[in-house]
């Protein structure tokens, strides 16, 4: 078992200030979409003109993030505007958790018909109908925190989803509380296969198909280490019955990807594990779709580019990728989330001010967005 002191350190190293921008938001707030037992905010972008009959994609922000940061540093709604597409950004509130993550880890806000994951099912629904959408063709995607809720939403509320994908994020069911939570996230105690499995078909009365997934994760990521998206593929492959083996490895400049095809020769699964990359959302600030920040980081290849291609909503992406901007944010060390925690890693402000260790630690874990 890790030793709390190095799971806060890593997490105090993983901090950072909020992703702030003066560039005005281009989500507009919807209120009144259901009963909102998770109590959660809502905003939406529908482009000019939008036809009805347009794909629906969900969009879950990371820690400390907001929906409109996020919106602005993945590119969501630019490529929304070039292929015509709905958005639906769910934004966390600090009533709920004190550093603006989803909650992941708490079993009343990822079943079914409860908390945050029916807040957000109750969005869907609304937005579907409200815009004249195709149901057949709404997506789910996420980061960290953030992609551990897109895996409880694909999990829980499968029939709502073509596909989803899946960003230095987490499988379902794979922690109940704060101790497993910082367990997971270090890569400790990860379900096996059958447990795996078990948490999605227990979810939900639903039985095939499954949707199609994208993962991602960086591979310098010491926060949610890469082992987590390992076994969220674990997962769903079970699902789709596939093999352990992908179908094709393809390098995409530094980067892997892979991808496993069912008997027809359709991909179900890809997963992209990117050289050199810490904690975030990988972006190509040169393509004209996002723009660097905090945990979105310039990696040479748009992630919301290649997910939108293989959910069949967005133009194919060649495969290749240009250089990041510097080794260091390819690192992710060009963004922390939030300041340091002050007597901790990186900690520049002297000793932490804490009534003794029980506070320190709490402290750290409301940084980590593990507690209340």
């Amino acid at each position: 078992m890790p030793r709390l002191s190095d799971t806060i350190a890593r997490l105090a190293a993983a901090r950072g200030p909020g992703q702030g921008t003066t560039q005005p938001s281009r989500l507009i707030e919807w209120a009144g979409f259901g009963s909102n037992p998770g109590a959660l905010r809502a905003y939406r972008y529908k482009p000019e003109g939008l036809a009805p009959g347009a794909p629906l994609v969900v969009v879950l922000h990371g820690c400390t993030q907001s929906a409109a940061a996020y919106d602005l540093g993945s590119g969501w709604s630019q490529l929304a505007d070039r292929h015509g597409f709905a958005l639906l950004f769910p934004e966390q509130q600090r009533g709920n958790n004190a550093n603006l993550c989803f909650n992941w880890f708490a079993p009343g806000d990822i079943r079914r018909d409860s908390g945050e994951a029916h807040s957000i099912a109750q969005m869907i629904e609304g937005t579907i109908a409200g815009y004249g959408l195709d149901r057949r063709r709404v997506f789910v995607t996420g980061l960290s925190a953030g992609g551990a809720m897109t895996a409880a939403m694909l999990a829980t509320y499968p029939e709502l989803f073509a596909g989803g994908a899946v960003i230095a994020g987490l499988p379902y069911g794979s922690a109940s509380g704060v101790p497993e939570a910082l367990e997971r996230m270090r890569g400790q105690g990860l379900p096996g296969e059958a447990a795996l499995l078990r948490a999605v078909r227990n979810a939900s009365p639903h039985a095939c198909p499954w949707p199609t997934l994208s993962v991602w994760h960086g591979q310098q990521d010491h926060v949610v280490v890469p082992a987590a998206g390992e076994a969220v593929l674990l997962q769903w492959r079970g699902l789709h019955g596939l093999s352990e083996s992908p179908s094709e490895t393809q390098s995409i400049g530094p980067h892997r990807r892979r991808v496993w095809r069912d008997g027809g020769g359709i991909a179900r699964i890809e997963a992209f594990t990117i050289a050199g990359m810490g904690h975030g959302t990988p972006i190509d600030a040169g393509d004209g779709i996002g723009v660097p920040g905090p945990h979105m980081l310039q990696a040479g290849i748009s992630s919301t580019r290649h997910i939108a291609a293989f959910w069949g909503i967005g133009d194919p992406v060649a495969l290749a990728a240009t250089k990041p901007t510097t080794a260091r944010e390819a690192a992710g060390q060009a963004a922390p989330i939030s300041p340091p925690i002050a007597g901790f890693a990186g900690g520049q402000a002297g000793p932490a001010v804490a009534s003794g260790p029980g506070r320190i630690i709490e402290d750290a874990l409301r940084a980590a967005g593990l507690m209340r």
